[in-house]
């Protein structure tokens, strides 16, 4: 969920003189001489990122080396490990939200496993995602939401969009990317959004008003954010673009040259709750060294460096946030949500419509 732009293939090797603390509550300190030594592969989405001294401690006090294996958006990610199960190319998962988790649990991508210190450390996202505590555990979190260009608006003399509704107003002709809910999780969440807010009645209506509107669909974050929106990387043409709520301390930590206000604005009508989870993949050739991987990032090391990283918040309650993240990032008031249970039975629907209408 990070805004960075995303490297293809990071291989990360730490070494004992690199560790500089301890790793918190994590369990990876119970590593064994059948994991010293061992390299555990990541497969995890292009927005992962982790400084390199957290996972030197990782290696410090396990002797477990991590090759992160980065592969597109979430979703792709997902489709991809989902074809591979029977071989996988990775140990470990990172990046699948709950909205897609339940099609990676019930495809049968992880192998079910007692984690260590989840339950203490953070009772809130157990007991919303309890059925699915022995496949995966929640690391992060944030809202999907609609991002827009405080400086195009105020140039251009519009008010800001406020509310999904307003995006099939006149005044929004051609102004917003979102993307494909088939192959992004933001995407997804952003359909779900809608889905909730106007109802099983009313979402397709609201989705036709916005093709008609001049929606653009891409398949990525990535596409969208850095390529297509006007205060990303590339200078796109599209003002109003399907992001995150942590996208303002993003734009502040990576500007140039500096700025210590964000140039970003959110709408917080309409915002999705996305939890990210990580878990063992079946079959996977190194699965206790995986275990120790996942468990490592419940330590207070690990989620402590995550807002800066991957701009999410962490699970755990009691990690101090950086300054830039207190006084940027937002969280909605009332975000929306839809269990995983139904997000399985609607999902194949609920996409086949969406693409019959945006991409048909």
């Amino acid at each position: 969920m990070n805004l960075q732009r995303a490297v293809a293939v990071l291989v990360v090797a730490g070494s004992a003189a690199a560790a500089c603390g301890s790793s918190g509550s994590s369990t990876a300190t119970t590593a064994t001489t059948t994991t010293k030594g061992t390299t555990v592969t990541l497969l995890t989405h292009d927005a992962f990122a982790v400084s390199k001294p957290v996972l030197a401690a990782f290696t410090a006090e396990t002797g477990i080396k991590v090759r992160v294996l980065k592969s597109g958006d979430a979703g792709t990610m997902v489709n991809q490990a989902i074809l591979t199960r029977d071989h996988p190319q990775a140990d470990a998962l990172f990046g699948v939200d709950n909205t897609f988790l339940t099609r990676a649990v019930d495809a049968g991508l992880f192998e079910r496993r007692s984690y260590q210190g989840a339950s203490e450390l953070l009772p809130e996202a157990q007991r919303a995602f309890a059925a699915y505590s022995h496949d995966v555990l929640p690391i992060d979190f944030g809202d999907v939401c609609l991002n827009y260009d405080i400086d195009w608006f105020a140039r251009h003399q519009v008010a800001p969009p406020s509310t999904l509704a307003d995006l099939t107003r006149a005044a929004y002709k051609n102004l917003t990317v979102v993307e494909n809910p088939a192959t992004s999780s933001p995407g997804f969440a952003f359909l779900l959004a809608t889905i909730v807010r106007y109802g099983e009645s009313g979402w397709q209506p609201y989705w036709r008003a916005l093709k008609s509107n001049g929606v653009l669909a891409v398949d990525s974050w990535d596409t969208a954010y850095d390529g297509d929106f006007t205060a990303g990387g590339a200078k796109g043409t599209r003002p109003i673009v399907v992001s995150y709520a942590s996208s303002p301390p993003a734009d502040i930590v990576f500007a140039n040259p500096p700025k210590t206000k964000s140039s970003v604005g959110v709408v917080l009508d309409g915002c999705f709750r996305q939890y990210e989870f990580a878990g063992v993949l079946a079959h996977a050739a190194h699965a206790a060294a995986a275990q120790q991987l996942v468990e490592f990032m419940l330590s207070a090391r690990f989620q402590g460096d995550m807002p800066l990283q991957m701009f999410v918040w962490p699970v755990r309650r009691d990690v101090a946030l950086p300054k830039v993240f207190q006084t940027s990032a937002e969280l909605a008031p009332h975000p929306l949500s839809v269990p995983p249970a139904d997000i399985t039975h609607g999902r194949d629907g609920w996409i086949a419509a969406w693409t019959s209408i945006v991409a048909g």
